[in-house]
């Protein structure tokens, strides 16, 4: 099989396993990844999980990826707070959740971060869609409120106002476009009560004149 054949049939799905070429072509010579890595047609994600190079390209790709290459997760974090402008800090690591274990994973598209929520606490994500030429694809990132909410679940020591003001939340945002009801709901839905007080000690910080 020839590169131009496997990216013919590959290449609009972006990243693929050793598992799904193998269903699709079960006489699929595995060095033929190999040597298309040495020839930098593909980038190795992790164990058995590779992308096209050409897609470092592409922006989004890499929000893409986080989700493919690790599952069930959703941008959330700093990275999500970032992409809505909340924090006014550049953000190179993509930062995700997953109920599963936290794990990093570094390669050619960047360093991919997961931590770990219960399961409880893994909702409040949508889904995005990708520009093209992989506008058939998307990716999942939480809302803006359960970006926060994450945080401040993962980063416990955020239990003062002097510590909400390190966090340099975005005042024009918080006053603006927070929405406060979905960020009260998320934290009652999460029936952790440390982290309702968490949020309610946010609102003092930012909300109250």
């Amino acid at each position: 099989m020839t590169y131009l054949e496997f990216r013919e049939q590959w290449h609009e799905l972006g990243c693929f396993n050793i598992y799904q070429v193998r269903a699709w072509n079960p006489g699929f010579d595995r060095s033929n990844l190999t040597r298309w890595v040495k020839h930098g047609y593909l980038a190795k994600l992790r164990q058995d999980w590779y992308a096209f190079s050409d897609l470092k390209r592409e922006p989004e790709f890499a929000r893409y990826l986080a989700q493919r290459i690790c599952t069930p997760s959703y941008i959330s974090l700093h990275a999500a707070l970032s992409f809505y402008g909340i924090i006014p800090e550049a953000v190179t690591q993509i930062t995700s959740v997953t109920s599963n274990r936290p794990t990093v994973y570094s390669n050619a598209f960047g360093e991919f971060s997961y931590q770990s929520v219960k399961p409880a606490l893994f909702f409040g994500f949508r889904q995005m869609p990708m520009p093209q030429p992989m506008s058939q694809a998307s990716y999942l990132i939480a809302f803006p409120e359960k970006a926060i909410l994450d945080l401040l679940y993962l980063y416990p020591q955020y239990n003062t106002a002097e510590a909400m003001l390190e966090l340099r939340f975005d005042e024009w945002w918080m006053q603006e476009e927070l929405d406060r009801e979905r960020l009260l709901d998320f934290a009652s839905k999460s029936g952790v009560k440390s982290l309702q007080s968490r949020v309610n000690l946010l609102f003092k910080t930012y909300l109250d004149d």
